[in-house]
């Protein structure tokens, strides 16, 4: 039988672990600062279209564009990171009935947020490998920007985001169908009881 000295140090590990959750503030703090920052390329890649827009022909347009798109893009992963990451590891934020709450963010777990992540990257990885290809007319001549090998290493790894994307989600399906077996089955030894 455990003393009450044992209650209380497994009382204080317990709490100690369960609050070291709180360390991670400062991490998704940085993440804010480091979003302030996308705000800001955000702004003086949007600047710099709007001054040179008479100037630029429609490919450097497109290429710009697209940067700004993948500002967006990075932008919204950072915000599912940060609010998705805070809801799952560290605290609720107490939302409900808020008119701007994101709709994933009422079934948000460790699951749908490495799926959620896993599709935002390859969307990002998307606009990069656009932008390459539209840039591929180039390929060979001087100052191009890729190279034929380079080309083909971002296909590659695009292609391994889009299947490890699909293992994460394949996984999932596994997890949760072993789960629901298990409530299925947990109900059934019930209604016999």
């Amino acid at each position: 039988m455990p003393t009450p000295a044992d209650q209380t140090y497994r009382k204080f590990l317990s709490s100690l672990i369960f609050g070291s959750r709180w360390l991670q503030v400062p991490l998704y703090l940085g993440l804010i600062v480091a979003q302030c920052v996308y705000v800001f390329l955000f702004l003086k890649e949007l600047s710099h279209l709007m001054t040179h827009a008479t100037e630029f022909n429609e490919q450097q347009i497109m290429l710009l564009v697209l940067a700004l798109i993948d500002v967006v893009m990075i932008s919204n992963l950072l915000v599912m990171v940060i609010v998705g990451g805070y809801e799952t590891f560290v605290s609720r934020l107490r939302l409900e009935g808020h008119p701007d709450q994101p709709e994933w963010l009422d079934h948000v777990n460790a699951s749908v947020l490495k799926i959620k992540l896993a599709m935002a990257i390859i969307g990002i990885s998307s606009i990069h490998l656009l932008k390459t290809f539209i840039e591929a007319g180039n390929l060979g001549s001087e100052g191009a920007k890729y190279t034929e090998a380079g080309v083909m290493w971002q296909t590659i790894i695009h292609g391994m985001f889009i299947l490890s994307a699909i293992g994460i989600a394949y996984v999932d399906k596994l997890g949760a169908s072993a789960h629901d077996r298990s409530a299925k089955s947990t109900k059934a030894e019930h209604a016999d009881a």
